[in-house]
């Protein structure tokens, strides 16, 4: 069934479930965070699981479900099969859900240096987490079906309550691939690479966050994954004639979407 097909079948006050797996809680507060906007939302969805507002039932069927983490244990296997086999249109919240997030950074590691950081955060119960957890960090797409995706580290709560309202007209919310210097030109802020020599993303990196970062003079993360323009090549070249060292490049590449292709591509090479 493709996604518009299943966007038809939807009601005209579809049932919604939020589910958490390996990740910060980042993205769920920002449906929180803006308490108006939540009841707002309460009315136009039902709520069925939402452990974050109150709701829990974690085997609900809905039409809606809105997944936040990564995949990370045999456990988040079995979960996110089966939240997909019963939910009708299943969306990846924020780059935990959509690359791996932070927690893919251990991909970059061997099983000897992980099962060693685990010692050190869990040193009672190292074996018994060491055998749970997968080779590798993943994202939801890469065991189920995934409808839609909202990226950001985290998302915004104005951005979700858009996706929503657009799902409710049967119409599915278009990707964001303009970089963020696009908003950095809309918003008339001065462009920090060349103000003020900082290290900046933006050129490499999908808006979304209206230029959060370097309209407070502060080079982008890279929160919003990767811009569809986006020419690493160049941007690489950028940095280092800013002085960056081929690890710090490294680092820079590898970090909130380290796992996506573009990012993890160009983080390798350095």
């Amino acid at each position: 069934m493709s996604a518009q097909d299943k966007l038809s079948g939807l009601s005209s006050k579809p049932t919604l479930a939020v589910h958490k797996f390996s990740s910060c809680d980042g993205c769920q507060l920002a449906f929180i965070n803006d308490g108006v906007k939540l009841l707002k939302l309460s009315e136009l969805v039902e709520i069925r699981h939402f452990a974050e507002a109150g709701p829990v039932d974690e085997n609900c069927k809905v039409d809606i479900a809105i997944i936040e983490g990564s995949i990370n244990t045999q456990h988040d296997v079995h979960r996110i099969q089966r939240i997909r086999d019963n939910s009708r249109y299943l969306i990846a919240m924020g780059a935990c859900a959509t690359s791996g997030g932070i927690q893919a950074l251990r991909n970059n590691t061997n099983k000897a240096e992980f099962k060693e950081w685990i010692k050190e955060v869990y040193p009672q119960h190292t074996d018994v987490i060491a055998k749970e957890e997968l080779d590798t960090v993943k994202a939801i797409e890469d065991y189920v079906e995934v409808d839609f995706e909202v990226r950001g580290c985290p998302v915004s709560g104005e951005q979700m309550y858009h996706m929503v309202r657009q799902l409710l007209f049967k119409v599915e919310s278009e990707s964001i691939v303009d970089p963020v210097c696009t908003s950095c030109k809309h918003r008339g802020i001065t462009c920090v690479i060349v103000a003020y020599n900082e290290p900046c993303l933006g050129p490499v990196t999908a808006d979304g966050c209206d230029a959060l970062c370097p309209k407070i003079n502060r080079g982008c993360y890279g929160c919003y994954g990767v811009s569809k323009y986006a020419n690493f090549d160049a941007m690489t070249a950028k940095l280092k004639s800013m002085g960056l060292t081929d690890e710090q490049i490294a680092r820079k590449y590898h970090f909130i979407n380290n796992q996506q292709q573009g990012f993890k591509q160009a983080g390798d090479k350095q």
